[in-house]
């Protein structure tokens, strides 16, 4: 039998024997392991370290097959269409100094557009959830990435303001990236080591980060700015070419087949079919978003969601205006500050790992709200109290190690926290919260700063500090799930 192949009849489920022992004679020692749960009925699991290939016992239906080389080709390509997606997201702010001399825009002017962009961004984003949903999370992840693609090709022909902030709002796509991964990958990951391997996906972003400054130092004076954005195009094409091999999730598999039985008016087998594989068959054709707020589901929505917006306040202030607070605040020179950019943002790529591995083992709310909590005293420290380089080099790096490493393991828990029909939405809404809050977290930085003759400090604590501590506080209200349970047995 080979990859995605369907099998149909009684005797279909002992088929599979012959499909095993080339597992054996592929791979090496495989070992079958019986499965059961309250949810969902699998007839085995094929598992080889911590990977595992999964079939449903088929009847007219079967998945395609998930092997350890599926899941790391997948593992591999959704790094680098987020890396690349980080990429171009990173570069508009980036060249945007450069850009506004070109066109003559004040600094003041330039702000504005980047809080339109950054309402562009959102509603683009929150786009993303129901396609996530509806057309797969393969289609969605080349989708994602052709618009990134396009976003930097559209932006090195700007023309007008108005122009570049329509472009820029498509940029979205692209940043919704990280809600298609969290979804594919946490449903064909080991629920045993989901955040730990979903780590190094999430680690693109510092990643991302660093090659978009590298990119722009090595080809701005030899191509412009419009340049620089136009090579951005080459890898997203070469990503959307890949994504094509992608296979598609047995899960999103199980509830497109019971769409089809109902569409087909075969209520009861659609009925028998969803008790069987853990598909809630009455709801799964719903409108996805007001799912979010069904009684059973709203506390979780809000909880993660208000906890996500409290968390950019932060990335916007130490991230995206971290110089501003290096330079003014702490005084440190702005050379100084582009290696502790660096530095810091290398070293959270370590936290990605760490923090998702202790996900695995303690709980990933858990480890969320400490990560955020020790971040907040980080950063508090460096703004109140560090004073020598050494000091705010600690402090800073220390602060963004926890604050955005623990990303692997908050994503892998919005992937666990929501049913296979919505999880997708759901991911992509609590991801759309973070340009709300750095458009709301920039605005609280201004005002404050504008208000108290350039206090950057006091900025940096109201739109900073204090709303991460508040979002490790406000994860806790969030539902608690037993580490390495399976996505059917917390919620159908």
């Amino acid at each position: 039998m080979e990859d995605g192949s369907r099998g149909s009849g009684p005797l279909a489920p002992y088929s599979n024997i012959s499909h095993i022992a080339q597992l054996w004679g592929r791979f090496g020692k495989v070992k079958v392991v019986p499965t059961a749960s309250a949810n969902a009925e699998r007839l085995y699991n094929i598992e080889e370290e911590f990977f595992v290939a999964t079939q449903l016992q088929p009847g007219g239906f079967n998945p395609t097959v998930i092997r350890k080389k599926d899941i790391t080709y997948s593992s591999i390509v959704a790094f680098f269409a987020w890396m690349f997606s980080v990429y171009d997201y990173i570069l508009f702010g980036t060249l945007l100094p450069v850009m506004a001399i070109e066109f003559k825009w004040t600094t003041a002017y330039s702000a504005r557009i980047v809080t339109f962009v950054s309402v562009g961004i959102f509603i683009i984003s929150l786009l993303v959830g129901p396609m996530i949903d509806t057309l797969g999370r393969k289609k969605s992840m080349v989708i994602t990435t052709v618009f990134a693609a396009l976003s930097s090709l559209l932006t090195a022909l700007t023309f007008s303001p108005i122009y570049l902030v329509l472009v820029r709002s498509l940029s979205g796509m692209g940043y919704a990236e990280q809600a298609v991964n969290t979804t594919y990958l946490s449903e064909i990951y080991n629920e045993k080591e989901r955040g730990f391997l979903y780590s190094f996906v999430q680690g693109g972003w510092p990643i991302g980060v660093l090659f978009a400054s590298l990119m722009t130092a090595l080809t701005l004076n030899a191509v412009g700015w419009r340049g620089v954005f136009a090579i951005a195009v080459f890898p997203a094409v070469i990503i959307v070419i890949l994504s094509f091999k992608l296979k598609e999730s047995p899960r999103f598999e199980a509830m497109q087949h019971a769409r089809k039985l109902i569409k087909a008016e075969r209520h009861a087998e659609a009925k028998e079919f969803g008790e069987k594989y853990g598909v809630a068959v009455d709801k799964i054709q719903k409108f996805t978003f007001g799912q979010l707020f069904a009684s059973d589901i709203r506390r979780q929505t809000i909880s993660v969601s208000l906890a996500f917006l409290l968390n950019w306040f932060a990335c916007q202030t130490f991230l995206v205006l971290g110089t501003t607070i290096l330079v003014q605040g702490k005084g440190i020179t702005f050379t100084n500050s582009l290696f502790m950019l660096v530095f810091s943002n290398a070293l959270s790529y370590v936290g990605y790992i760490v923090l998702g591995w202790i996900g695995d083992r303690v709980g990933r709310r858990g480890t969320c709200a400490v990560s955020w909590l020790l971040a907040g005293v980080s950063y508090g420290f460096m703004v109140l109290w560090a004073q020598s380089i050494v000091a705010v080099t600690i402090t800073y790096s220390l602060g963004l190690f926890f604050l955005i490493g623990s990303y692997s393991a908050f994503f892998s828990y919005i992937a666990e926290s929501f049913p296979t029909r919505i999880r997708g939405t759901a991911s992509a809404f609590v991801n759309s919260m973070g340009p709300l809050g750095a458009i709301i977290g920039s605005a609280i930085f201004s005002v404050i700063v504008g208000a108290t003759s350039n206090n950057v400090i006091l900025g940096a604590v109201a739109s900073g500090v204090v709303p991460l501590l508040l979002s490790g506080l406000m994860i806790l209200a969030a539902r608690k799930i037993k580490p390495g349970t399976s996505l059917e047995d917390i919620s159908t």
